[in-house]
């Protein structure tokens, strides 16, 4: 029995990486297989573990100890969708809403009029951040470095985007209901890196693919040429200073190794803090707005769109997104460490 879901979990890894979604690498098991070879709430959770960049097909809790695999789903789809509720969750899942919350509030989220948001920041988690924009922003108010900053992250682009309106209501009256993209889209991510002029290099992976400390590492090597070749004055002289937030494969010892071979300068990052991303608060948003009430039939029409965007926003647009930087390391210190909504 051990072998077999051993050998099912190969399987599953085998259709995650052809870019299939949970229910049709169920669906094709079960037809070779049996009917009750493998469950599609068993296929989702380790989908959701190889979106997390873990690969690993062993069972890795320990007796006593309770999965971790939901709460990386619940992860994954809060981060897809800031707005699911309780109930979805519950139903995606097959557990109580409670059962859920817990999930929640162990994984840092909570709900903030009715959007969940990273972290409920703890004291430490407060300090943390009070310290870095200090020294960041003394640092720069010293030497100002943001010229010679490079930064980047990681973005799922969906295939079918539901454009999504703000309207009034009467207070007694329920909100206008708005179609969902359902739990899971059809997506692909995009991997981008820019600085104050403007996207230096990105790349859009294959269907559902996602990035793990291998994938990362070579972009970072990418990048460096891409640098060398539009920005020589940081990469021959002053010197790349470089950003990026606290996901896995930023900071795994692979890429901690890559970016000390590459010899450039990485800021330290807050945990919890996407409103000290560039790409969070400043590039991403824009990109949603282009992106709502969009269709698109394949990853060309994707990077198409994508390439467009890029292209026509003007030279102020990335100028801004980066030099927001300094004011709000001051508004974090000055808000002794809370959230810039």
């Amino acid at each position: 029995m051990v072998a077999n879901k051993v050998h099912y979990r190969h399987l599953m890894l085998f259709f995650f990486r052809k870019g299939k979604n949970a229910t049709q690498a169920a669906n094709k098991i079960c037809a070779v297989y049996g009917e009750s070879a493998v469950a599609e709430r068993t296929v989702r959770k380790w989908f959701a573990r190889f979106k997390a960049g873990n690969f690993d097909l062993e069972d890795q809790e320990r007796p006593g100890r309770p999965s971790t695999t939901d709460e990386d789903l619940i992860k994954s789809e809060i981060e897809d969708n800031p707005r699911s509720t309780l109930r979805q969750l519950a139903e995606m899942l097959n557990k109580s809403k409670s059962t859920i919350h817990d999930h929640i509030v162990k994984i840092g989220y909570v709900n903030r009029l009715d959007v969940w948001v990273p972290h409920d920041l703890t004291e430490k988690n407060l300090l943390d951040r009070i310290s870095i924009c200090d020294s960041l922003y003394k640092r720069n108010e010293e030497t100002p470095f943001l010229k010679q900053l490079v930064t980047g992250d990681e973005k799922w682009i969906i295939y079918k985007n539901i454009e999504r309106k703000r309207s009034w209501g009467k207070r007694d009256e329920p909100p206008l209901i708005t179609p969902k993209a359902g739990l899971h889209p059809k997506k692909a991510m995009l991997c981008v890196w820019w600085d104050w002029k403007g996207i230096l290099y990105y790349e859009l992976l294959p269907y559902n693919e996602t990035i793990n400390s291998e994938k990362y590492c070579s972009q970072l090597d990418k990048l460096k040429t891409a640098i060398e070749q539009k920005r020589p004055e940081i990469a021959n002289r002053k010197g790349v200073i470089f950003h990026q937030d606290n996901a896995r494969p930023h900071v795994s010892l692979t890429t901690r190794q890559k970016l000390l071979e590459l010899g450039w300068d990485v800021l330290p990052h807050p945990p919890y803090s996407p409103d000290l991303a560039p790409s969070d608060f400043h590039l991403f948003r824009s990109l949603q707005n282009s992106l709502n009430g969009k269709d698109f039939n394949s990853l060309v029409e994707i990077k198409t769109h994508l390439e467009n965007f890029f292209a026509e926003k003007p030279e102020r647009f990335w100028k801004d997104g980066i030099f927001k930087l300094h004011e709000r390391w001051r508004k974090v210190v000055e808000q002794n460490g809370t959230y810039i909504i």
